[in-house]
């Protein structure tokens, strides 16, 4: 793409956050909160100079959902994600935008371990007495930190992907372990070696008490149902006294004279001096007073129309054998021990040395993770993973769906798209061949979400009989526009079976 397309991106989901605000009441709400925490950064976003994080999206459609309901939300969590993977894929293929990311990702980790001991602080067993509310806004602004720390690690592999930075397949030896993610680690500069990749939390499906009726809509190109066009003495009202921010904890604004960060990571939390690793506890506390539910609007839209993905379906099909059992019970030991003496690095080779068990023994695994409060080494294992040889991934993929974990499935396939074209191509086979093709399905809907159509056509000439027609599929599925783009991507590299 041109810079002058890239630009083109930018623009149309920055009018389309405009045009999303003027259906939203700045007076209550996530937007109201925004609103009054964060002007500046919010302007930024209406300006088109940064992007907001997706987490504030999702509030914001939260938002539309109590005033317009759940049905029209959900259409429009499904147009915004579109228009968002488009716009960071461009803004971040920028001269520069790969270093980018990794500053942020740096920054991000350590609002996230500052909000984890703030939450440790507000909670029961500190010098001071429980504080709900305190500890309310801690939990928050730990969970969309940790989101944020997801997204900008999908983001940071979608943006470059260097020449041999997946491994092929190795033969295994008898009684030698093989420690996944060792070689992607020494390929990629700047990236610490114990960064934390935590999943997208569900914490958006909650939203402030409001109601409101749908009114009348009209269509806009880019714009939410029902906007034609932002006002423009709408807009001037959401000036710069008036833009989005991700609530704060209740102790209030960072101390006078320090410079807060901007960009993508505006919905500030508070910034401390201290920057130490954090093992987050698993306590259940009380988040701000919430009635509606927000649609989900998954930001790759993995997800097959149908599967249901919700955190409340992952049953588990059938207990895990002893010997998984058994395993992830010690390996979960070792990890607690670790954090507790924050040996990260360390922490990190236990995950790494999980990666490469057998595919059927990583849901006991994640069982033990999630009981020991260890969500985000759970979701660093998930990145691992994903980094396996095609034939590995796979395994992994339907091993988790098969044992009732749909979401994880879906977050290691979105992971994995910043494989070269030829390993996607393979690993979309080989769920094929293996009974799997809803993940099949799910694994190009992410990939022509966030590579270009000549990537593509690149993954159709793997096998074109088979991969053309669900590849032209998961286009149509994003959009009428992507669809056309991958078909004259595909017709250009001369591939059998090109519409």
């Amino acid at each position: 793409m041109t810079e002058r397309q890239d630009a083109w991106e930018v623009r149309e989901f920055t009018q389309y956050i405009r045009d999303l605000v003027t259906l939203l009441d700045p007076g209550s709400g996530w937007y109201g909160l925004f609103l009054r925490r964060d002007p500046a950064g919010m302007r930024a976003c209406l300006d088109g100079v940064e992007i907001p994080p997706w987490d504030v999206m999702e509030s914001l459609l939260g938002d539309l959902a109590a005033l317009r309901g759940t049905a029209f939300a959900q259409r429009e969590s499904v147009r915004a994600a579109g228009l968002y993977s488009s716009s960071v894929a461009a803004h971040d293929r920028r001269p520069g935008g790969r270093q980018v990311l990794v500053e942020r990702l740096e920054l991000m980790r350590g609002e996230q371990a500052r909000a984890a001991r703030r939450l440790r602080a507000a909670g029961a067993g500190g010098t001071t007495p429980p504080d709900a509310e305190a500890a309310a806004w801690a939990r928050d602004d730990h969970v969309r930190a940790t989101a944020r720390c997801s997204e900008l690690r999908e983001r940071l592999a979608a943006a470059a992907v260097p020449d041999g930075w997946f491994r092929t397949e190795v033969p295994e030896v008898p009684g030698e372990r093989v420690v996944p993610g060792a070689q992607r680690e020494r390929e990629v500069p700047g990236v610490p070696e114990a960064l934390e990749a935590p999943g997208v939390p569900e914490w958006a499906a909650e939203v402030p008490d409001r109601a409101g009726e749908a009114g009348p809509e009209r269509v806009a190109k880019a714009g939410p149902e029902g906007v034609a066009k932002a006002d423009p003495e709408r807009a001037a009202e959401a000036g710069p006294e008036r833009v989005p921010q991700a609530p704060l904890s209740a102790s209030g604004p960072p101390a006078p004279g320090r410079r807060r960060p901007r960009g993508a990571r505006f919905a500030g939390l508070d910034m401390d001096e201290a920057d130490e690793a954090a093992v987050l506890p698993a306590p259940v506390l009380p988040l701000p007073p919430t009635t509606a539910a927000a649609p989900r609007g998954a930001r790759f839209a993995a997800a097959p129309p149908g599967d249901d993905t919700s955190a409340g379906s992952a049953t588990r099909a059938a207990a895990p054998a002893p010997e998984a059992h058994r395993a992830a019970v010690r390996a979960v030991e070792r990890l607690v021990r670790l954090r507790a003496v924050g040996s990260s690095g360390e922490a990190h080779v236990v995950l790494c040395e999980a990666a490469g068990w057998p595919a059927e023994w990583l849901p006991a695994l994640a069982v033990e993770l999630h009981r020991a409060g260890l969500d985000a080494d759970w979701a660093t294992l998930l990145w691992e993973v994903s980094s396996l040889p095609p034939a590995r991934l796979a395994s992994a993929a339907g091993a988790l769906h098969a044992a009732g974990r749909p979401d994880d499935c879906g977050q290691l396939l979105r992971q994995g798209v910043a494989r070269p074209a030829g390993e996607i191509a393979a690993a979309v086979v080989a769920l094929d061949r293996a009974g799997q093709g809803p993940q099949a399905r799910a694994l190009l809907g992410a990939f022509v979400r966030v590579r270009t159509p000549q990537d593509a056509a690149k993954v159709a000439a793997g096998d074109p009989h088979r991969l053309v027609p669900p590849l032209l599929a998961a286009a149509r599925a994003v959009s009428p526009a992507r669809e056309r783009d991958v078909a004259h991507a595909l017709r250009v590299a001369g591939i059998a079976g090109a519409p």
